[in-house]
Formats: C-alpha cells, structure tokens, sequence
C-alpha cells in the first residue's frame, strides 16, 4: 500500500494569504474569516489563524491548534476562541469551550463554533450558551466595549488537568484538519 495521503487542492488563506490545504471545514473558515473582516468590521491583524495549544497531560505531550483567535482593545486582549466545523456544530462546543479555558492565561471571554454559515456563541467561564447565528458573534466595537466589563479570569488550577483531557478527547477526532496533512 503506498505511503501517500490523498490528493487536495490548495486554497488561499483570506487572513494570511497563505496557501492551506482545502480539506474538512476549511472552506467554512474561509467564510468566517471574511465574515469577521467584512460584516463585523474586524482588521486581519485582529484574527490569529491555527494558533498552537500545547499541554502535558500524563507526561505525554499533545499539541493541537485552535482554528481562529479574535482579538480586541487593539490586538491586546484575545476575546473569541473559534473552532470552525463542517457539520453538525453543536457537536464540537464543549472542545471550543475546554480551549478557550486553556489557551492563555486567562479564560478567553467567548467560545464560539461555526460552520461558517452560523454559529453558536458560549460564555467561556460558564459554559453557557449566549446566542446563535453569525450575528450573535460581538463586532469589533461591541467587542471593545465587551472588554471594559469583563474581568478576564484564569482558570482554577484544580480544573486544569480536567480541561485538558476534555480538549484533547475531541481534539483526537479531528482527523481532516491541515495539521494531520
């Protein structure tokens, strides 16, 4: 049998016009990426693409990356974690969710999961669902404003080894993704 991965076409990153495979939910990335800039008045400069997540969970290392980052107060402070999906998106808010607790200091505000078509929008720090559709993600100026009342929180540290498991559970299911190219 030969070692070769099956073929794909390239697509044009809209954020960071680089050349990415167009494989699993990519084109819905693509969507939302312009979405974000064009409908929510977001700069490129404000959205993080692939962004790394690494953790050690059991002396075993396992790296990952989080579709999109949104930031706000002038590119300072990461408010939105997005994973982007081809179905089914409410199948995949608890792996957003785990993310947004563990990708920086601080529990990222809102986590959110899209099909590039809708999406539905999670408070970080309870879980719970805040809104649904593309337009119940913040635009860039609510987002500003979203900041001045948010106190950004680190996760507990007895609830960390926790989120890792829950993130990397999911994330092991994410077999059509760029990075497993």
């Amino acid at each position: 049998m030969p070692d070769t991965l099956k073929p794909y076409q390239t697509i044009t990153d809209f954020i960071t016009g680089r050349q990415v495979p167009n494989i699993g939910a990519e084109e819905n990335r693509q969507a939302l990426e312009r979405f974000l800039v064009e409908q929510k008045g977001y700069l490129k400069a404000d959205i993080e693409v692939d962004v790394d997540i690494e953790m050690t969970i059991a002396g075993a290392s396992h790296r990952s990356q989080v579709d999109l980052v949104v930031r706000a107060n002038g590119g300072k402070t990461r408010i939105m974690a997005i994973k982007c999906v081809a179905a089914s998106i409410g199948s995949r808010e608890r792996e957003i969710v785990a993310a947004a607790r563990l990708l920086d200091q601080y529990q990222i505000p809102l986590a959110v999961v899209s099909d590039g078509k809708t999406a539905i929008v999670l408070d970080t720090v309870s879980g719970q669902k805040t809104g649904e559709g593309l337009a119940a993600m913040p635009s860039r100026k609510q987002a500003q404003t979203m900041l001045k009342s948010f106190e950004l929180q680190p996760l507990p540290k007895k609830r960390r080894q926790r989120e890792q498991l829950i993130f990397r559970t999911y994330d092991t299911d994410n077999v059509n993704v760029q990075r497993n190219v």
